[in-house]
């Protein structure tokens, strides 16, 4: 039987985010980005994004991405309620449910946060598969026309839970590492079969991403082009952004084929 109780959800999401924000200062982050301006932090980036990162890594954009204007979908799990009070904490707003379980009412929350935030989904989450990518992300991208970043992400021999997803908890002073796709786009309109195919595309792809970022996290190597990386806010001009630009631009070709 499980205690629960709003004002201990609260003070345990608290307590969280404080642990967050002290234990993974001490990391050392770098970045390498296909397109750095898909970083919410950059000065140039413009347009909605749905950021997509496998759920052992979650940790690393709470850390590092408050404050920049993204909505997290989390499931209805009292687990993720915890998480819930802890992200609003570290600077995030979210959306409850999943495409499977409350649907509906997540669907269309996401498309009412999507007018003006990006949004971020961890695929595998909330009880698994581990790293195995479920078709909302895709469904999202080509409902709402939004483009998905893939977000690679690797800690130096992070401890690792006993849970599904094998949850990594950065030892403290060690490097974290991310290798960042470009904007991918995903056609309007798909089909079941057409979800399917960029489903395992992008599965594939983050995948490699993450395997990248783990091996260049634990190498300590330098990379062409890698960037420090540190918690700051995104800047408050881009909060409005016009949604039909967007979409304009999508429909005229400037997109990325996931590879």
């Amino acid at each position: 039987m499980k205690l629960r109780h709003p004002v201990l959800d609260k003070t345990i999401g608290l307590v969280g985010a404080t642990a967050v924000r002290l234990w993974m200062r001490t990391l050392e982050y770098k970045a390498a980005f296909y397109d750095p301006q898909v970083d919410p932090v950059h000065p140039q980036c413009r347009g909605q994004k749905i950021y997509v990162f496998w759920h052992e890594y979650i940790l690393v954009p709470l850390a590092l991405r408050g404050h920049s204007n993204l909505a997290m979908l989390l499931s209805k799990h009292h687990d993720a309620e915890l998480l819930s009070h802890a992200a609003r904490h570290l600077g995030f707003e979210f959306v409850r449910g999943s495409t499977n379980r409350g649907g509906v009412t997540a669907l269309r929350e996401c498309l009412e946060k999507s007018r003006k935030m990006n949004l971020a989904i961890t695929p595998d989450g909330p009880r698994g598969p581990r790293r195995v990518l479920a078709q909302g992300p895709i469904y999202l991208a080509s409902r709402l026309q939004m483009p998905l970043v893939l977000m690679g992400i690797g800690c130096d021999r992070p401890w690792r839970a006993k849970s599904w997803d094998r949850f990594a908890i950065p030892r403290p002073y060690t490097r974290v590492r991310g290798v960042i796709s470009p904007e991918i786009h995903i056609p309007a309109e798909l089909d079941r079969d057409g979800i399917e195919h960029y489903r395992l595309e992008a599965q594939r792809l983050l995948n490699r991403l993450c395997a990248e970022a783990e091996a260049w996290a634990e190498s300590g190597t330098r990379k062409i082009e890698q960037s420090h990386i540190r918690r700051e806010p995104a800047p408050l001009r881009r909060t409005r952004i016009d949604a039909s630009h967007q979409a304009h631009a999508a429909r005229n070709g400037a997109s990325q084929p996931v590879h």
